[in-house]
């Protein structure tokens, strides 16, 4: 929501967000931040406003004639009932939807280095990032060594509540959930993805040792088409590998675009020329080649995805675009210098217009040069 923020006072508009029903507590504490931001800068402090509610309270604020435009971050259920509110009301909508990145790991890759990069792109916040990793190609020649690498590293991330346990280490790795019913949709995809022949290795579980809404650390493997949790968006903690067998980039590809969201990507390669060439096959909104995120980092970069990831950017150029209504403006500049319009095309028309006009089409469209001189020879003859 930061993001969306900046670029619309950038833009010179007032900025209302209306945030999930789940996340109001932390939407009132960094509103405050906002707002006290904008008072020590000399800005009103009320320029940028927050309120919480259901779905009622969404579809009112797309519905208000004050609002000229919605940003919607979100799932695609919801991203489409958004813009059925907005289209009765002809107001345009950005949508940066669900994810399903993928990260390609081909089998040049030094595992001490690509390891830590896996477990930040899948177990950051808890898994629930919009530009998370949710999906790992892993190609053959290194998928046995990966696993064994990648193990002892998910089996030791520790879970609590931070806010309790900063008076002891401080040291926790996952929280919980946001939504508890986000815990019933990955069981049910981890549940469904083992019925069908994967492997699961560590987690898999609600983590009941603990109060709250919590789910344990997940790795699982072997993940194939046919499997929801391919298609489907996680939104958890769970690292999700599938094989990508002969090391074989075309099949690689089209194992990566076999999916309906297109929001972020990133390939991992020795051989930087090949890393690129699999990054610019892969149908989605933003790649980066060996590394992880930047691109959200890079706020000159435009951030938004393609296919069921939504349309439209924010961040960079285009994003203050997207936060502006543009128009045209054409003034004279070399002064005492006025376009006027020739006197054959003056109404009502004479006899020489049709000629003039003709001659005008003849300059500027001819493909010729001789066409283009018969232009102005007709032009001095009409004019």
């Amino acid at each position: 929501m930061l993001n969306h923020i900046i670029s619309g006072i950038f833009a010179g508009n007032a900025v209302v967000g209306k945030v999930s029903e789940h996340t109001s507590w932390s939407a009132d504490y960094f509103g405050r931040i906002v707002q006290k931001a904008l008072e020590v800068h000399g800005h009103d402090p009320n320029l940028v406003q927050t309120i919480t509610g259901f779905g009622d309270a969404g579809a009112a604020l797309v519905a208000d004639p004050l609002i000229a435009k919605i940003i919607f971050t979100g799932s695609p259920a919801v991203g489409r009932r958004v813009m059925e509110g907005a289209a009765p009301h002809l107001k345009p909508v950005i949508l940066e939807l669900g994810g399903k990145d993928p990260m390609v790991l081909v089998e040049d890759i030094k595992l001490d280095a690509i390891v830590p990069w896996a477990m930040r792109g899948c177990f950051q916040n808890c898994g629930q990032n919009c530009c998370g990793i949710e999906r790992i190609f892993c190609y053959e020649g290194v998928y046995d060594d990966f696993i064994a690498a990648i193990k002892p590293r998910v089996a030791a991330l520790r879970q609590n509540i931070p806010l309790e346990t900063c008076g002891s280490d401080g040291q926790v790795d996952c929280g919980a959930m946001v939504m508890d019913a986000q815990m019933d949709i990955i069981q049910e995809l981890i549940d469904d993805a083992v019925k069908k022949g994967a492997i699961l290795h560590v987690g898999g579980k609600r983590n009941v040792t603990l109060n709250g809404q919590f789910y344990e650390p997940t790795l699982i493997s072997g993940i194939t088409a046919s499997m929801r949790i391919a298609q489907e968006e996680v939104f958890g903690p769970v690292m999700a590998i599938t094989k990508v067998p002969n090391n074989n980039d075309d099949d690689c590809v089209r194992m990566v675009n076999n999916c309906d969201f297109g929001l972020g990507s990133c390939v991992y390669a020795n051989d930087q020329k090949r890393g690129e060439r699999i990054g610019a096959q892969i149908k989605a909104g933003m790649c980066t080649v060996n590394d992880f995120g930047v691109n959200y980092l890079i706020q000159a970069l435009p951030f938004g995805g393609v296919k069921e990831s939504g349309f439209g950017r924010f961040a960079g150029p285009e994003g203050l675009r997207a936060c502006c209504l543009e128009r045209s403006v054409v003034v004279d500049k070399i002064p005492g210098v006025r376009t006027s319009i020739p006197p054959p095309l003056n109404y009502p028309m004479t006899p020489k217009s049709m000629a003039f006009g003709t001659s005008l089409l003849q300059l500027f469209y001819n493909e010729s040069l001789i066409g283009k001189i018969k232009g102005i020879i007709g032009l001095i003859k009409h004019g």
